[in-house]
């Protein structure tokens, strides 16, 4: 009897515990705000809807030299993204990496990008939900003196009242879930991600 007390003990003080985390996380998450510092570059993570117009349309406001899209899929071209208009920045400083396929590679592969450019500092673009897990990453991945603006991008699927809508509530938690995981990783392995594996870029 007193072992299964025990066991229900414990199985509540982690209920707690990871609400309180969940809580936290989501807080955290509808805190960022569109930032409006400039930067040496902006990194937008493709794939979700609205990155790419909103990092174009920063680098056309000049918010930075470079504009990166990390992710892009490898039959994307350069024009097909980004033209520029009359007065805007040109296309030679707009990079496409190809190769990475998800939020982990993306911060491998991205890092190299923006080493090899002599970035300091990166606008980091990415949906709300997404966008800590991304900064973790990140901030593992690129030398420590590189700093990191986080920079969110809203979707449809995610809505403030949140814990009233059930899809907004799982992509959250989902998120929490992997966010957790990195976090525990880095925690035990500090600095593992930081070692470059110089892959291929594309330009074009």
């Amino acid at each position: 009897m007193n072992i299964i007390k025990a066991f229900l003990t414990l199985c509540i003080i982690g209920l707690v515990v990871i609400t309180v985390l969940f809580i936290d996380f989501t807080y955290k998450t509808f805190s960022y705000r569109q930032n409006s510092q400039k930067a040496d570059a902006i990194v937008v993570l493709a794939g979700g809807k609205g990155r790419v117009e909103e990092g174009i349309r920063l680098f056309r406001n000049s918010r930075a030299d470079y504009l990166i899209f990390v992710g892009v899929d490898p039959s994307v071209r350069k024009s097909d993204l980004y033209r520029p208009k009359p007065g805007d920045p040109s296309a030679d400083n707009v990079i496409l990496e190809k190769t990475s396929r998800n939020t982990l590679e993306n911060s491998l592969y991205g890092r190299d990008v923006i080493v090899r450019s002599g970035v300091r500092s990166v606008l980091l673009i990415t949906s709300r939900y997404h966008l800590k897990r991304a900064s973790i990453l990140f901030r593992n991945s690129l030398p420590k003196d590189i700093t990191i603006i986080p920079y969110p991008v809203d979707s449809v699927n995610l809505k403030e009242s949140w814990w009233n809508h059930g899809g907004s509530f799982q992509l959250l938690f989902r998120e929490f879930y992997k966010y957790c995981m990195f976090r525990m990783f880095f925690l035990l392995a500090p600095g593992e991600l930081r070692e470059s594996v110089l892959p291929a870029t594309s330009g074009g």
